[in-house]
């Protein structure tokens, strides 16, 4: 698991496509905390009326060696969190992916995959979301390439 961590350390440009509309996101990941958690920092390049930018998250991603998973916490200016364990995505390993899933009571939630292209050295993430009958819908294709 932390060798494939380390794969995601560095500068990153990513481009796809949310909710339908093309995009484009500087991503910095470093290790923090003593080598412990991968830190992600997403700014999209895109900004509002105000001039700031439209999207920014701090995504936490750690190794959880007692229950054999990775958990995330994903912080973003959509909405602010309460910390609950609804808001925290687990992923067991999956080769050269990371399946986050994150699950609401109901059954609805968000499946993020991220997954390692070892050839071209780039990252795909996808987001889908699911609603409480387990059906998916598409919200986010992206890669991310080094700068």
């Amino acid at each position: 698991p932390e060798a494939l961590m380390d794969r995601m350390v560095g500068h990153w440009v990513m481009t796809g496509t949310i909710a339908k509309r093309p995009t484009t996101h500087d991503v910095d990941v470093d290790w923090v905390l003593k080598h412990q958690y991968i830190r992600i920092h997403e700014v999209s390049r895109e900004t509002g009326a105000d001039g700031a930018v439209t999207y920014e998250a701090w995504i936490y991603l750690v190794w959880d060696a007692k229950n054999s998973e990775y958990a995330v916490m994903w912080l973003d200016n959509t909405a602010a969190t309460n910390f609950a364990a609804e808001g925290v995505g687990h992923a067991k390993p999956d080769g050269e992916r990371i399946p986050i899933i994150y699950q609401e009571a109901d059954g609805s939630g968000i499946n993020t995959t991220f997954a390692y292209d070892r050839t071209n050295d780039r990252w795909s993430w996808t987001i889908d979301n699911v609603d409480a009958r387990g059906k998916l819908s598409s919200f986010a294709t992206l890669t991310l390439r080094r700068k």
